[in-house]
């Protein structure tokens, strides 16, 4: 029976891959008690004890993690944003043209960030068709629901007699250093990280990611993009939507509880949106975790996943 660890398994990312795995009958889940669990020699004992090992931690943690596994058979799934852009690590989106066979065979898998996941599948099968070109500026905006903040924020928008502004979306990453711009650029093969606007909005989960292209990014008609989608989406937990209909309306919530992707493509030829909506916490973390843990296991990569 396959062993697996999770090392943060008190997060959100970590109790949502926690929930899905535990009920599979194929895996042992590695535990460790509370008093033990942030213990360097007792992680390392658990980190190469298992077979899988998900990182569920901030970025030093996960490095300091990863420095403990001797094991050659452990594969490693880190969830951080440490290792995305990292020599030697495999980037843990299956969707994209190669790379599930790549993370079939790697020991060491970055997972995806959320708001970077609706950005590269809706960019990089651009750039790979030609029609947009690596030096394009581009622009994107983001909308997630605040259990993407992790405990504290939850804990925030959840308090009685919080903030009244909570009560209204709030942009954040202001200075646009955003840690999700590096692997945005560069798995997408651009050479600007685009101008980002992240916002959070009180509801749980669900993610909706836009790109909004003119003739100055790309001479591509929306058939022609939407052609595009269609042939490159053909297999995996992303998939083309010619048209959502939500009478004028498109909810960023529509995908929550789920650990798949949709894609859309709105607007006419002159003005393009590029729409991605997924669970921040399924496709956006814990579900592509679980996908990435599937394929380095041999198995369909949506079992045990909601779709």
């Amino acid at each position: 029976m396959t062993k697996v660890f999770i090392d943060g398994s008190a997060g959100t990312t970590g109790l949502r891959i926690r929930e899905r795995l535990s009920v599979r009958p194929d895996l042992s889940l590695v535990t460790l008690p509370e008093e033990l669990r942030k213990d360097p020699a007792a992680r390392a004992d658990a980190l190469n004890a298992a077979d899988i090992a998900f990182l569920c931690l901030p970025d030093a943690a996960a490095v300091e993690s990863v420095s403990l596994v001797t094991s050659p058979s452990t594969v490693v799934i880190d969830t951080s944003t440490a290792h995305r852009t990292a020599d030697r690590w495999t980037y843990g989106f299956p969707e994209l043209a190669g790379q599930r066979d790549k993370i079939a065979v790697s020991k060491r898998i970055a997972n995806p960030g959320c708001h970077a996941s609706g950005f590269i599948a809706l960019a990089a099968p651009l750039v790979a068709a030609g029609v947009l070109e690596s030096g394009v500026r581009l622009s994107c905006f983001s909308i997630t629901g605040y259990s993407g903040g992790g405990k504290k924020m939850i804990a925030d928008y959840t308090a009685a007699g919080r903030d009244p502004l909570l009560d209204a979306p709030r942009q954040y990453g202001l200075s646009q250093t955003h840690k999700h711009l590096p692997e945005m650029a560069a798995v997408c093969g651009l050479q600007y990280p685009p101008v980002f606007c992240p916002l959070v909005a009180p509801y749980y989960a669900g993610m909706e990611v836009t790109i909004p292209l003119t003739p100055a990014e790309t001479g591509a008609s929306m058939e022609q993009i939407r052609e595009i989608y269609r042939d490159y989406y053909r297999t995996g937990l992303v998939s083309f939507r010619d048209a959502p209909d939500e009478s004028g309306f498109l909810s960023a919530g529509s995908m929550a509880g789920r650990d798949d992707m949709e894609i859309s493509v709105f607007g006419r030829d002159d003005r393009i949106l590029l729409v991605s909506r997924f669970d921040n916490l399924g496709k956006g973390a814990s579900g592509a975790a679980i996908q990435n843990m599937n394929l380095a296991l041999g198995l369909d990569e949506a079992e045990g996943l909601v779709r």
